[in-house]
Protein backbone atom coordinates (compact mmCIF):
# COMPACT_ATOMS: atom_id res chain seq x y z
CA UNK A 1 0.00 0.00 0.00
CA UNK A 2 2.89 2.54 1.06
CA UNK A 3 4.28 1.62 -2.74
CA UNK A 4 1.20 2.80 -4.82
CA UNK A 5 0.82 5.93 -2.74
CA UNK A 6 4.53 6.33 -3.24
CA UNK A 7 3.66 6.36 -6.50
CA UNK A 8 0.89 8.35 -6.86
CA UNK A 9 2.66 10.85 -5.36
CA UNK A 10 5.43 10.91 -7.50
CA UNK A 11 2.93 10.78 -10.79
CA UNK A 12 1.50 13.74 -8.72
CA UNK A 13 4.77 15.50 -8.49
CA UNK A 14 6.01 15.53 -12.01
CA UNK A 15 2.72 15.85 -14.00
CA UNK A 16 1.85 18.90 -11.83
CA UNK A 17 4.74 20.73 -13.25
CA UNK A 18 3.74 20.51 -17.28
CA UNK A 19 0.02 20.25 -17.00
CA UNK A 20 -0.42 22.86 -14.49
CA UNK A 21 -3.54 24.09 -16.04
CA UNK A 22 -5.31 21.03 -14.41
CA UNK A 23 -6.76 21.77 -10.58
CA UNK A 24 -6.05 19.79 -7.81
CA UNK A 25 -9.98 18.86 -7.55
CA UNK A 26 -9.59 17.70 -11.13
CA UNK A 27 -6.14 15.29 -10.51
CA UNK A 28 -7.71 13.99 -7.40
CA UNK A 29 -11.28 13.14 -8.70
CA UNK A 30 -8.93 11.66 -11.77
CA UNK A 31 -6.89 9.46 -9.18
CA UNK A 32 -9.50 8.32 -7.59
CA UNK A 33 -11.28 6.95 -10.74
CA UNK A 34 -10.68 3.00 -11.35
CA UNK A 35 -12.36 3.02 -14.91
CA UNK A 36 -12.50 6.67 -17.38
CA UNK A 37 -14.69 7.33 -19.89
CA UNK A 38 -13.62 7.97 -23.31
CA UNK A 39 -14.43 11.99 -22.39
CA UNK A 40 -12.70 12.16 -19.71
CA UNK A 41 -9.51 10.69 -21.32
CA UNK A 42 -9.67 12.65 -24.17
CA UNK A 43 -10.71 15.82 -22.15
CA UNK A 44 -7.42 15.22 -19.78
CA UNK A 45 -4.95 14.08 -22.75
CA UNK A 46 -5.76 16.98 -24.94
CA UNK A 47 -5.32 19.43 -22.76
CA UNK A 48 -2.31 17.68 -21.83
CA UNK A 49 -0.91 17.28 -24.83
CA UNK A 50 -1.47 21.21 -25.46
CA UNK A 51 -4.16 20.12 -28.17
CA UNK A 52 -6.86 23.33 -28.61
CA UNK A 53 -10.07 21.42 -29.46
CA UNK A 54 -13.16 22.89 -30.85
CA UNK A 55 -16.27 21.75 -29.04
CA UNK A 56 -16.09 18.75 -26.31
CA UNK A 57 -12.50 17.19 -26.29
CA UNK A 58 -14.22 13.63 -27.54
CA UNK A 59 -15.83 15.06 -30.15
CA UNK A 60 -12.53 16.47 -31.54
CA UNK A 61 -10.70 13.33 -30.84
CA UNK A 62 -13.06 11.52 -32.77
CA UNK A 63 -13.09 13.83 -35.55
CA UNK A 64 -9.45 13.62 -35.48
CA UNK A 65 -9.34 9.63 -36.24
CA UNK A 66 -7.79 9.64 -32.13
CA UNK A 67 -10.45 7.53 -31.09
CA UNK A 68 -11.75 3.88 -31.66
CA UNK A 69 -14.55 3.85 -34.53
CA UNK A 70 -16.73 2.53 -32.06
CA UNK A 71 -16.11 4.77 -28.92
CA UNK A 72 -19.10 6.85 -26.83
CA UNK A 73 -18.56 9.58 -25.39
CA UNK A 74 -19.57 7.62 -22.22
CA UNK A 75 -18.18 4.26 -22.59
CA UNK A 76 -15.70 2.95 -20.53
CA UNK A 77 -12.07 3.62 -22.21
CA UNK A 78 -9.45 0.62 -23.03
CA UNK A 79 -5.89 0.67 -22.99
CA UNK A 80 -5.51 0.08 -26.76
CA UNK A 81 -8.44 3.00 -27.46
CA UNK A 82 -6.56 5.49 -24.75
CA UNK A 83 -3.37 4.88 -26.63
CA UNK A 84 -4.55 5.49 -30.27
CA UNK A 85 -5.66 8.80 -28.14
CA UNK A 86 -2.12 9.59 -26.76
CA UNK A 87 -0.39 8.94 -29.83
CA UNK A 88 -2.71 11.06 -31.87
CA UNK A 89 -2.45 14.05 -29.51
CA UNK A 90 0.77 13.76 -28.55
CA UNK A 91 2.03 13.23 -32.19
CA UNK A 92 3.87 10.02 -31.74
CA UNK A 93 5.48 8.71 -34.67
CA UNK A 94 4.52 4.41 -35.15
CA UNK A 95 6.22 2.09 -36.50
CA UNK A 96 5.47 0.68 -40.08
CA UNK A 97 1.65 -1.31 -39.17
CA UNK A 98 0.67 1.72 -36.76
CA UNK A 99 1.81 4.01 -39.47
CA UNK A 100 -0.43 1.75 -42.39
CA UNK A 101 -3.74 0.61 -40.41
CA UNK A 102 -3.66 3.92 -37.04
CA UNK A 103 -5.41 0.37 -35.30
CA UNK A 104 -5.98 0.76 -31.74
CA UNK A 105 -4.27 -2.45 -31.42
CA UNK A 106 -0.71 -0.96 -33.36
CA UNK A 107 -1.34 2.34 -30.67
CA UNK A 108 -1.24 -0.18 -28.01
CA UNK A 109 2.06 -2.52 -29.34
CA UNK A 110 3.72 0.63 -30.19
CA UNK A 111 3.28 2.28 -27.03
CA UNK A 112 4.57 -0.65 -24.95
CA UNK A 113 7.36 -0.86 -27.71
CA UNK A 114 8.21 2.68 -26.91
CA UNK A 115 7.94 2.38 -22.72
CA UNK A 116 5.16 4.41 -22.41
CA UNK A 117 3.08 1.71 -21.53
CA UNK A 118 4.90 -0.88 -18.81
CA UNK A 119 4.17 -3.66 -17.00
CA UNK A 120 2.04 -6.54 -17.93
CA UNK A 121 -1.65 -5.37 -19.56
CA UNK A 122 -4.09 -6.06 -21.58
CA UNK A 123 -5.25 -4.01 -24.34
CA UNK A 124 -9.06 -4.11 -23.28
CA UNK A 125 -8.37 -3.43 -19.98
CA UNK A 126 -10.45 -0.55 -18.57
CA UNK A 127 -8.18 2.54 -17.75
CA UNK A 128 -8.08 4.18 -14.32
CA UNK A 129 -6.59 7.59 -13.71
CA UNK A 130 -3.29 6.64 -12.02
CA UNK A 131 -2.62 4.47 -15.79
CA UNK A 132 -3.44 7.54 -17.78
CA UNK A 133 -1.53 9.89 -15.79
CA UNK A 134 1.80 7.75 -15.65
CA UNK A 135 1.23 7.25 -19.77
CA UNK A 136 0.93 10.93 -20.14
CA UNK A 137 3.97 11.91 -18.00
CA UNK A 138 5.50 9.28 -20.18
CA UNK A 139 4.72 11.25 -23.37
CA UNK A 140 5.63 13.83 -22.39
CA UNK A 141 8.88 13.11 -21.48
CA UNK A 142 9.44 11.42 -24.75
CA UNK A 143 8.60 14.36 -26.29
CA UNK A 144 10.80 16.78 -24.30
CA UNK A 145 13.70 14.60 -25.45
CA UNK A 146 12.82 14.80 -28.72
CA UNK A 147 12.87 18.34 -29.07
Amino acid sequence: MKRRLLFLLVVFLVLSVPIFAQTAAELETLLATEALSYEQAASFVLRAADVTATGSAFNYAAGQKWLPAKASPDGIAALNGVSLLVMGAFGIKGGIMYSATKNPHYAYRELVHQGIIQGRADPGLAVSGDRLLFMISRALDQNEGEL
